[in-house]
């Protein structure tokens, strides 16, 4: 029981600061992201920090199994380093010890793995699409500023403002120019504010006092019209319907009582991350033996190697079940079918080496 206290207290400290370590790796990476997004007008400086936060929830079953992979890895290394392992295989705390150590530790890292995967990932994805909803909104209007061109509908109406209020509400001397079906039109007016619809929660840029030209670019038909208000739609895309599609961010409760194969393939893969810490901890053990101290470094890139084989794998399978291209009962069952026969041969295989070499000893003995 010391012994086991002793090695769960080893994995757990490399455990946390690995994940540490790849938490703000993520970080900064997205941060750096939002930062473009915000400065190019795609998303509202103000909703940065709470996306930041849940993508990093949302992201925890990817980073999970690796933390602890390795956790593993650099925790059986130093005692293999220290002769830790060769004391214990003396002691007769053999392979077998080590892997139910690790998978009673890993049983527990598992059912947080799960809670995470199933439930706080989706809400953390759900609450990510909500945020970038209000931010569409928001970045339409602070998005603009005076003297400056700024684009709606991904280029398809161009405005520009010469003054703005300090609430950002109403503009003075405002042009805006629309494609649409092929023809140029192109507003000019006094005064011009934003209106949202109660109902449909649609945003419109309210003309108010101003001109109307419409035309095909080239030629010379234009038609000019004067009006008193005139209200254009800034947005053609419906930011909520496309919100719904977002496999990541369904709940666990619907993807069991579905059975259309994205949602299979979710399912699976959420699924795959808690088998994947189980599976990747026990091969660290098996990975690391006492006899081959002097090969670490080669193990440890061995170990890489399997690790990303292991989860190009699983994104393929997901990929080829999203896509009805394989059944759902192969899905990525056989990935994970795999990787416990690589344990198998791995556990097996010394002992079936030894046991030759014993076979072979027998056969050269002089016979009396």
């Amino acid at each position: 029981m010391i012994i086991e206290h002793y090695i769960h207290r080893e994995i757990l400290q490399r455990l946390l600061w690995l994940t540490a370590i790849l938490i703000l790796v993520l970080a900064s990476n997205r941060f750096v992201d939002y930062l473009g997004d915000a400065a190019a007008g795609k998303l509202a400086s103000s909703v940065i920090f709470n996306m930041l936060w849940l993508k990093v929830l949302a992201m925890q079953p990817q980073l999970l199994p690796l933390a602890l992979f390795i956790a593993v890895i650099l925790t059986y290394s130093r005692m293999n380093r220290d002769n830790e392992l060769t004391i214990f295989m003396v002691s007769g705390l053999g392979r077998l010890y080590h892997l139910k150590v690790v998978s009673r530790f890993a049983a527990v890292f598992c059912v947080i793995a799960a809670a995470i995967s199933f439930i706080a990932s989706p809400w953390a994805e759900a609450k990510i699409e909500e945020l970038k909803i209000i931010s569409r909104k928001e970045s339409e209007i602070s998005g603009l500023s005076a003297g400056q061109f700024r684009e709606f509908s991904e280029g398809e109406r161009v405005v520009f403002v010469e003054k703005i209020s300090d609430d950002r509400l109403a503009m003075e001397n405002v042009f805006l120019q629309v494609r649409q079906g092929g023809k140029l039109g192109v507003l000019t007016s006094d005064r011009a504010r934003f209106h949202v619809d109660g109902n449909s929660d649609q945003r419109f840029l309210v003309f108010e006092n101003g001109r109307r030209y419409v035309g095909t670019p080239g030629m010379l038909d234009y038609r000019i019209t004067e009006y008193d208000k005139y209200g254009v739609l800034m947005e053609t895309k419906n930011p909520v319907a496309a919100a719904g599609t977002n496999l990541e961010a369904l709940p666990t409760s619907v993807l069991l009582l579905s059975r259309l194969p994205m949602h299979r393939a979710e399912l699976q893969w959420r699924l795959s991350s808690v088998l994947a810490c189980l599976l990747l901890a026990l091969l660290a053990v098996l990975l690391i033996q006492p006899s081959v101290s002097d090969q670490r470094y080669a193990l440890l890139l061995i170990a890489i190697l399997v690790y990303f084989l292991y989860s190009n794998l699983l994104g393929i399978s997901k990929t080829l079940l999203k896509r009805d291209e394989i059944t759902h009962l192969l899905g990525l069952w056989w990935v994970h079918a795999l990787m416990i026969s690589v344990l198998l041969l791995l556990y097996f295989l010394p002992v079936l080496i030894r046991g030759r070499r014993r076979g072979v000893a027998v056969q050269i003995l002089p016979a009396e």
